[in-house]
């Protein structure tokens, strides 16, 4: 019988669904040609997902920072799938710590030291990952679903995400790689595309091109942003005036104008992602295990940010009225090594895991206004914390010597990190610490067509004194 005429029992797909018979006989590559691909794979993501990490602190759109914190979680999850593949057909995972081209390597350092956006996008969207997506399409394409399954299902799941990534990066790169960008960058621009070349595509499976490879930016050593930007829309960013948490914790107020204040903390969070990234970039040689789970962590924080956006939207309040301080990553990020960033974000996880004054009190506050929206978020940022707690016990609490001593660390760092930054900042003339409240609570009860409550319209208590967690600080 030939190929083409073979039939499964009463006509059932044969191979379990998974190739026709002439397929399954005509296609496949071999192990080593599998296993080259995707070594190239999982290098390419390894690096790419701290490259894109390395840009949230210093990069200034609210929007860039959080699709950078998604992408970089994507690719570092399948990181770790490419690796373990790899390891299954017999490849050890040794030298998978190094580039499997150098001119991989090159280009990724390139993108990595492109002194402005513009460029670091092009490279990012209209290089790598365009690229990336072609090289698995292309071997999805060639491969024996049969024979080569286990790699197939690995692809399977990583190419979705990766075409969204490259969704995403076409319409960010229509709005920002102008004529003046590409003639500006055009020979830089052109040295990425010959690194693809040099390596024969990112896959290698092209004719390589023989192409004397330089280096431009990436000659001069990188300097990471530590200082948190933030776009103009942002105002009164080092504003401390309005202490979200006492009031959150008062039980003299009513839950619905709490609403205001869980949705004011959850968009604050932007300052987290910006704080994690200099942990994750200036944290050198951890098992990758580690950067997934903070890179993830990263992400989760970022979502929570865009919970906030999406709370304030639907009350119909313009979140650009109010000002979203970044003191907390500006002074752990400039006055903090990043072991004691990673013991403070460890002591304030923990501090939220009481079920009196943590995230479970935040929820049954958030389900007493009675909006479904609002209880959603928090049931969301409650799991996460959950899971972050659990990632600061496996990284952080061995090194500090256990539980007790990793959070007699965090709170003093903690304290340290916010001494005399409220004056100090007043008196340097970045902000006067307006208290914002009174503007935004009563414009959300004409959302709810409710009277504001004169008790709620006085709140005015900042963190001049006290930290979130209700500590007092020391005055001298």
């Amino acid at each position: 019988m030939l190929a083409k005429d073979y039939k499964g029992y009463k006509g059932l797909p044969v191979l379990a669904g998974l190739e026709t018979m002439e397929d399954a006989i005509a296609k496949g590559l071999t192990v080593a040609e599998s296993v080259d691909r995707l070594k190239r794979y999982h290098w390419t993501c390894r690096r790419l997902s701290l490259l894109l990490t390395s840009r949230i602190t210093a990069m200034p759109i609210y929007e860039l920072k959080m699709a950078f914190g998604l992408h970089a979680h994507y690719l570092a999850e399948h990181t770790e799938s490419f690796f373990n593949r790899v390891r299954e057909m017999r490849e050890p995972p040794y030298g998978m710590d190094v580039a499997p081209h150098a001119a991989l390597d090159l280009l990724l350092d390139e993108i990595g030291s492109a002194p402005e956006m513009e460029p670091f996008l092009y490279g990012v969207y209209g290089v790598v990952i365009p690229a990336l997506t072609e090289a698995i399409e292309a071997q999805m394409g060639v491969d024996n679903k049969l024979f080569d399954h286990p790699t197939y299902r690995v692809l399977r799941w990583a190419l979705p995400e990766i075409r969204d990534i490259d969704e995403y990066g076409e319409k960010a790169l229509a709005i920002f790689l102008t004529d003046e960008v590409r003639s500006r960058y055009a020979k830089w621009m052109g040295l990425l595309r010959e690194c693809l070349g040099v390596m024969g595509g990112l896959d290698g499976v092209a004719e390589k091109k023989e192409t004397d490879l330089g280096r431009i930016f990436s000659g001069r050593s990188f300097s990471y942003g530590i200082v948190p930007a933030r776009d103009e829309r942002f105002k009164d960013v080092f504003n401390m005036g309005v202490n979200a948490e006492a009031f959150l914790l008062d039980a003299g107020y009513a839950a619905l104008p709490k609403t205001i204040m869980l949705y004011f903390k959850r968009m604050r969070e932007i300052d987290v992602p910006e704080m994690m990234a200099s942990i994750i970039w200036e944290t050198k040689d951890k098992p990758w295990a580690y950067y997934k789970d903070m890179i993830r962590q990263l992400w989760d924080e970022s979502r929570h940010a865009m919970m906030g956006e999406v709370g304030f939207t639907s009350i119909d309040i313009d979140w650009k009225r109010i000002p979203f301080n970044l003191t907390w990553s500006y002074l752990l990020n400039t006055r903090m090594g990043p072991k004691d960033r990673h013991a403070i974000l460890f002591f304030i996880e923990q501090g939220l895991m009481p079920a009196r004054t943590g995230k479970q009190y935040e929820w049954e506050v958030a389900v007493a206004t009675a909006n479904k929206l609002t209880s959603l978020i928090q049931d969301y940022d409650w799991a996460d914390e959950v899971l972050h707690a659990r990632i600061g016990r496996d990284w952080l609490v061995p090194e500090l010597g256990g539980q007790t001593s990793a959070m007699e660390y965090g709170n003093k760092a903690w304290t340290e990190a916010l001494k005399d930054a409220y004056d100090k900042f007043e008196e340097e003339g970045l902000t006067r610490h307006a208290n914002w409240w009174a503007g935004i609570y009563s414009d959300a009860c004409k959302y709810w067509g409710v009277a504001p409550d004169p008790k709620v319209l006085e709140y005015d208590l900042s963190y001049r004194d006290s930290r979130p967690d209700r500590k007092q600080l020391a005055t001298e």
